[in-house]
This record gives C-alpha cells, structure tokens and sequence, in this order.
C-alpha cells in the first residue's frame, strides 16, 4: 500500500527558506501527480503545485500566495518529493501536505479529493 509522509515543517523567522519533503513508501506512483497544498488555522485549503512522476516533467504550479516563491522537485531514485519555499512570510504559517491522484499536473488544480494522502506538517512562520 502506497503511502506520502510528509515532513520538515518547523518555526522559521520571516525571510528564511524552508524546504519541505514528502516521502512516498510501499509502491511507486508513476503515472500519478503529487500535490502541494496547505491550510491555514480557519481558511479553506489552498493549491500550491503539482508534480506527475513520469518520463518527461510535469510540473504546474497553482496561482497561489506563495507562487514565484515555490519550486516543486522530485527525486525518482528516492521516491522523495520537495516542496522548496523562499522568502517565506508570516502569512505562509499553515499546515502543507502532499498528496496524489492518477493524473496529469496541469489538471490537479481542480482535484477536490486524492486517492492518496499524506499527513500535514506544520510550517510556523514567525515575524
């Protein structure tokens, strides 16, 4: 059973860079886009980019807060996912998780539900 554990969220000061990963266990995933996304204390979720593990790259990227400060990456070799965040800003304080569906990138922004789910991991933001 295919399983994402998302980690490396922690208290960061304001202007820091952080980088968050998601590990993907028990099977592979090709074919199927990984998601960013994140959730804040009272706001509804928000997209932040999606990555397709297959031969040629698909990366999109959502039209969120955090885009021209976020790059998406993989690494097929360790089936590890990352989500690279600059500048980061006391705003960007949520909780980010991965996921996935059987898709392309460019189509992920309109996924309301994954097949696949990772666990948050706290990204605190401090001023």
């Amino acid at each position: 059973q295919v399983q994402l554990v998302a980690s490396g969220g922690r208290l960061v000061q304001a202007g820091d860079p952080l980088r968050l990963s998601c590990r993907i266990s028990g099977g592979t995933i090709f074919g199927y886009t990984l998601v960013w996304f994140r959730q804040a204390p009272g706001k509804e979720r928000e997209f932040l980019g999606a990555i397709r593990w297959a031969d040629e790259e698909e990366t999109y990227y959502g039209d969120s807060a955090l885009k021209g400060r976020v790059t998406l990456s993989r690494d097929n070799a360790h089936n590890m996912a990352y989500l690279q965040m600059n500048s980061l800003r006391p705003e960007d304080t949520a909780d980010y998780y991965c996921a996935a569906n059987y898709g392309h990138a460019n189509q992920a922004d309109e996924w309301a539900d994954y097949e696949l789910w990772g666990q948050g991991t706290q990204v605190i933001v401090s001023s």
